[in-house]
């Protein structure tokens, strides 16, 4: 294995170490000898993961004083920084809170604005996160391409701009649920996409909302029973 793919397979096993152990956000990691013998990996290349997980806002380099986790994501994963809520329930009702209010006219626009091509790349991005779902495989990342495209559909710039805090919601509801709502996101995932496909604007943005209020409903039912264990 030349250097520099040792380098990604380190940072890799050093991210997954990170949020398997997990070692908490605001926690110190072992001294890059200990690290070194862990990874079985040379010094120089434990510190060029780290500074790559540093530079993905994962870890912070402290002088004099060592290496900090200050996220359990990257920065794809979480590009509002939203990780240092403690309280990821409560984050991600907010989360819908704010999709609600933007994201039913997001899929309005982009059933009045998606051309052929457009609504046959969101119908197979909907038959993979189906398929992903339905055979347990992780259909986190091809979810976020169709909210994505759906998004791009709008043809409205500052909407794509708005991407992230549907990135981070995405992110924060399957680590908060884990496939709680496997049959209700295929139906309302496929229920938006053939209202795209119709050009009915009125259909796509009942069926986003259909499709957010269903984890919303989720994400309060959790935080009911999490206050019914902990009062």
């Amino acid at each position: 294995m030349n250097k520099q793919n040792k380098q990604i397979q380190v940072e890799e096993d050093l991210l997954r170490y990170i949020q398997e152990t997990p070692v908490p956000v605001g926690e110190k990691l072992p001294n890059e000898f200990e690290l070194s013998e862990k990874f079985n990996a040379g010094r120089s290349t434990i510190r060029e993961a780290v500074k790559s997980l540093a530079s993905k806002g994962v870890l912070e380099v402290r002088q004099g004083s060592g290496t900090f986790v200050i996220s359990s994501s990257t920065v794809e994963e979480d590009p509002l920084r939203l990780a240092r809520y403690t309280d990821r329930l409560q984050l991600a009702l907010e989360l819908f809170d704010v999709r609600l209010m933007i994201e039913p006219e997001i899929a309005s626009l982009a059933a009045m604005n998606a051309d052929d091509d457009d609504i046959a790349e969101i119908v197979a991005l909907c038959d993979e996160v189906e398929g992903l779902y339905l055979s347990g495989k992780n259909h986190v990342r091809k979810d976020i391409e169709l909210h994505k495209k759906i998004a791009h559909c709008s043809r409205n710039r500052v909407v794509e701009e708005l991407v992230p805090l549907i990135v981070s919601s995405v992110y924060t509801f399957a680590s908060a649920t884990h496939r709680l709502l496997l049959h209700e996101t295929i139906e309302t995932h496929r229920a938006i996409t053939e209202a795209i496909s119709k050009h009915d604007h009125t259909g796509a943005k009942c069926a986003m909302e259909m499709h957010l209020i269903y984890n919303r409903q989720m994400i309060i039912k959790l935080i009911e029973q999490e206050k019914r264990i902990d009062p």
